[in-house]
């Protein structure tokens, strides 16, 4: 049976260490505060600011929400990013997705100024990720990595497949492997027999919002498997993209869902915050 790699308890170690470092900033006189846009009334956002919220009060940084109506203008949200780009108390700030449709998302991203960009999606940060330069990582993808590195998973040299492109995920996830010295392969929706490439991973990562689509014959024995889907079923139910009681039986190790890559997310927003409010302190 495959070694269950925990994100809930490796998330509490890593929101227990960011604490310590948020006491010390906290004795030298700086703040760590995060701000948090939230356009609308989506209720699945609506949950997701209530959870880094509370895990802003346990670290010990400043939570801000601004919250706006359904109607809210591209300019406004603009100016109040602009507002929050000048503020020398603000460290980090991220605009929840998704947004109101008549928003052009990456417009308003980019205004984000890269230095507070708490989500690691402004583009500066995603061309420092591509060119092997220091920057804010993604929190999804460097949750991955932080949960696979603490488990003892070896990277170099070690085939890595990753199920999925988004930019959120897919794109950066491969970066970050290739960038540890994984041979990398990035599939997609188009991808033909799919299962040839999965076969030969030894770390899969599946990130399309598909449930159940990786099977435990699709997995070569032994593979460490990292499940980023989060799906609501029919009956209410959470199920990932890999269909874990097929998958169990022939992984070596694998992430759960709930209780896996969900919560490392969380955790590794708050670093990219601790994070910035170092940099800031100097």
């Amino acid at each position: 049976m495959a070694t269950i790699l925990n994100g809930k308890q490796v998330a509490a170690e890593i929101r227990a260490e960011l604490k310590t470092r948020a006491e010390a900033l906290r004795k030298d006189g700086t703040i760590p505060c995060l701000a948090v846009l939230l356009a609308g009334d989506d209720p699945a956002s609506k949950i997701y600011v209530r959870n880094k919220k509370r895990a802003c009060e346990e670290i010990g940084i400043e939570s801000r929400e601004l919250l706006f109506p359904e109607s809210v203008t591209e300019e406004e949200l603009i100016a109040q990013i602009r507002a929050l780009n000048a503020d020398p108390a603000v460290d980090a700030m991220l605009v929840q997705l998704p947004l109101p449709k008549h928003i052009n998302e990456a417009r308003v991203l980019a205004e984000i100024a890269p230095e507070k960009d708490a989500d690691g999606f402004h583009v500066v940060n995603a061309g420092r990720l591509f060119t092997g330069q220091t920057s804010v990582l993604p929190c999804t993808p460097a949750g991955c990595m932080e949960l696979l590195r603490r488990a003892g998973v070896e990277f170099s040299g070690k085939h890595a497949v990753v199920v999925g492109r988004s930019n959120i995920v897919g794109k950066p996830m491969a970066m970050l492997l290739l960038n540890e010295h994984c041979t990398v392969t990035v599939c997609h929706s188009r991808t033909k027999d799919l299962a040839r490439f999965t076969r030969d991973a030894d770390i899969l990562v599946a990130a399309v919002g598909r449930p159940g689509m990786i099977t435990g014959e699709m997995i070569k024995p032994g593979a460490a498997v990292i499940d980023v889907g989060i799906n609501r079923l029919d009956n209410g139910k959470l199920m990932g993209d890999v269909d874990f009681a097929s998958a169990e039986p022939v992984a070596g190790a694998i992430t759960p869902v709930p209780g896996g890559v969900g919560p490392m997310t969380i955790a590794m927003l708050m670093q990219n915050a601790i994070l910035a409010a170092e940099k800031r302190h100097g």
